[in-house]
């Protein structure tokens, strides 16, 4: 898979996540690390800060519920109107994660 592929899978499962869940940059990772050869959470993030404005890139968030740095009040607000359970200033991970 080349770089732009995976850019394109990254988007495209990001796309996926239902409303009302997230994934976090290292799930993303892992649900494609066997099709791509790669596995970085931090490649994922650089993925989404670059290109995921035309995505929901509220609903990828770090494995602690954390979210997009620069942008979380946005992003609450987001997930919120979504019905995303949280546990105070973060997702409730046990609760919103989703896998495909």
């Amino acid at each position: 898979m080349t770089p732009q592929e995976y850019v394109e899978e990254v988007l495209s499962l990001v796309e996926r996540i239902p409303e009302g869940h997230v994934m976090s940059y290292g799930a993303i990772a892992d649900a494609l690390a066997d099709a791509s050869g790669r596995n970085s959470a931090r490649q994922v993030g650089t993925i989404m800060a670059r290109h995921g404005g035309g995505v929901p890139w509220h609903r990828v968030v770090n494995s602690s519920g954390r979210m997009p740095p620069g942008h979380e009040q946005e992003a609450r607000e987001r997930l919120l109107s979504e019905g995303v359970p949280l546990k105070g200033e973060h997702v409730d991970m046990a609760r919103a994660s989703w896998r495909p």
